[in-house]
């Protein structure tokens, strides 16, 4: 399916112009590989990949770990052999979209505790293995600060959701590829206009419009030759889960998928469907008893 962008030319320019050092000045910590790293554990399934259990306050459910996303699967299993994720609440639940846990900080917090900025004190670096996994229902994925403060796209060192999402038909998959692609395009736009900040701002200044038009499209040309480099489309397994199980297919590519539900969706769906505040917190705490690798 070709995607043929919408007219974002002259209007798109300038709202990237508009948009310039409107990012948070957020600080990451960088992954400590001598403390994150952990070995692959023995016990796996026949695929190769290991399981591991969680055991709820509203039942159990079991993941799986991709091998092709070593760095997250061996982090995650430190993490379960360290107890890391023992009594940690699920914070942050929305409907139709995902449920979120992984802030150690959600221990034992009140009612009115400001939750989701936990961690162990790292971060890990992307492995995005994009598009073989995907964000279909049941997908496990990395949490992650936003792009404008992590442009390396790196992953909380704990915070993880599981997919639940929604269905999609086919047209609703069509008109979200070409939003996506659009999307992509502004964001590449945004970071070709950012570094001529101080030219374009003289440019305006001293009312050359002719310069700036010139300009505009020279970089708009720029990011639509990069985009060619990589288009977004959907593949037919992508389009094949979203009809029939449902996902959330806006975040492909964008965050670090490295698993998936193998039992229990049951659980994650009725913790998915459990009152919120308007935090998206649950109104009573649903946390982890426990995680441990399947044997």
């Amino acid at each position: 399916m070709k995607v043929i962008f919408t007219n974002i030319k002259i209007l798109a320019f300038a709202l990237a112009i508009a948009c310039i050092g409107c990012s948070a000045d957020k600080a990451n910590n960088n992954p400590d590989e001598n403390n994150m790293t952990a070995q692959t554990d023995s016990t796996a399934t026949d695929n190769g990949r290991t399981r591991v259990m969680f055991k709820t306050s509203m039942g159990d459910f079991t993941v799986e770990l991709y091998n092709e996303t070593p760095r997250h699967r061996d982090n995650f299993l430190k993490l379960v052999k360290d107890s890391f994720y023992n009594d940690v609440l699920f914070h942050r639940v929305i409907r139709n979209f995902m449920i979120q846990t992984g802030d150690p900080d959600s221990k034992n917090a009140t009612p009115d505790a400001m939750l989701g900025a936990g961690g162990p004190g790292y971060n890990i670096e992307a492995e995005i293995v994009y598009p073989q996994f995907f964000h279909k229902k049941g997908a496990l994925a990395a949490a992650r600060q936003a792009d404008q403060v992590n442009p390396r796209r790196e992953s909380s060192g704990s915070q993880f959701y599981i997919v639940t999402g929604r269905r999609y038909t086919q047209d609703q998959l069509n008109q979200m590829q070409a939003q996506i692609a659009n999307m992509r395009m502004q964001q590449i736009l945004d970071s070709l206009v950012a570094p001529r900040r101080k030219e374009i701002m003289k440019l305006r200044m001293a009312g050359d419009s002719a310069t700036i038009d010139k300009l505009s499209e020279e970089l708009i040309a720029q990011a639509k030759a990069e985009y060619d480099k990589a288009p977004f489309n959907f593949t037919d397994e992508q389009a094949k889960a979203y009809t029939a199980i449902g996902g959330t297919p806006h975040l492909d590519g964008q965050y670090t998928v490295f698993g998936e539900v193998t039992d229990g969706m049951a659980v994650i769906e009725a913790i998915e469907n459990s009152p919120t505040n308007k935090a998206d917190r649950p109104d009573e705490d649903i946390k982890i008893i426990s995680a441990t690798i399947v044997e």
